[in-house]
């Protein structure tokens, strides 16, 4: 049978409904691990390969959140990978808190970066077998609330990705990134402090220490071995 017969066979078979299915069905985003804030429409998403009763990972609630999972890469204080790949999870309550914030911020003109989302505790013990001293690795006996789902590392950016100026750089070890230290710019105090009454007005809650961290308050939650898959991008 000729391929224009097929053809005209098909569309005959199919209501208009189903042809405007078909027609508008568009490609997922994917936003890509190895650049992470690179979005691509020809890509998609990451498979949903975990629990979803008790996991959420953002991107699959909103693709325009920068990702720029530290732990990934060698550009961290331990200077060296941790992760297999950079995905970022929370707690379903306390990552559509996140991402109800990042669709408000955006009509600001800024949005999220992360740094760090959930942590699995094995990932904990190779940091405290790295540096262990409380001061900057929570023990993984006692655990964090990155190793519960329930803590993130981040900043803000504008909206061609550039970073808000905060002072120091995530996870610098110093009295320059607390939070009550006020001898920066002007500048730098009144953006650390958007970031944090955004934060709070989300549920989440600073430490002293960390400019950058927050952890949300809304729920408790388990400590979590669960380490996330590395799946590839798919093809053309």
């Amino acid at each position: 049978m000729r391929p224009i017969l097929l053809l005209v066979l098909f569309l005959s078979a199919c209501t208009s409904d189903d042809v405007q299915k078909i027609s508008a069905k568009k490609p997922e985003l994917f936003i890509d691990t190895v650049s992470p804030n690179l979005v691509v429409d020809s890509f998609q998403l990451p498979t949903i390969d975990y629990d979803t009763s008790l996991w959420t990972e953002l991107i699959q609630l909103d693709t325009s959140i920068i990702l720029d999972i530290r732990y990934a890469t060698k550009n961290n204080f331990v200077k060296e990978k941790m992760y297999d790949c950079g995905r970022c999870f929370l707690r379903p309550e306390a990552a559509k808190a996140v991402i109800t914030l990042h669709q408000k911020l955006k009509k600001q003109g800024l949005k999220i970066k992360l740094f760090d989302c959930f942590r699995p505790r094995p990932i904990q013990w190779k940091l405290w077998e790295k540096i262990p001293d409380p001061r900057y690795v929570s023990d993984p006996r006692k655990g964090s609330m990155h190793n519960r789902g329930a803590a993130i590392d981040l900043t803000f950016t504008d909206m061609d990705g550039n970073e808000l100026d905060m002072g120091t750089d995530f996870d610098f070890f110093g009295e320059e990134a607390y939070h009550d230290y006020l001898e920066h710019p002007e500048n730098i105090l009144k953006n650390r402090s958007l970031l944090k009454e955004s934060m709070e007005s989300i549920g989440f809650k600073g430490i002293r220490t960390e400019w950058w961290h927050y952890s949300y308050r809304g729920k408790s939650y388990e400590i979590s071995d669960m380490v996330w898959n590395c799946v590839e991008r798919a093809n053309n």
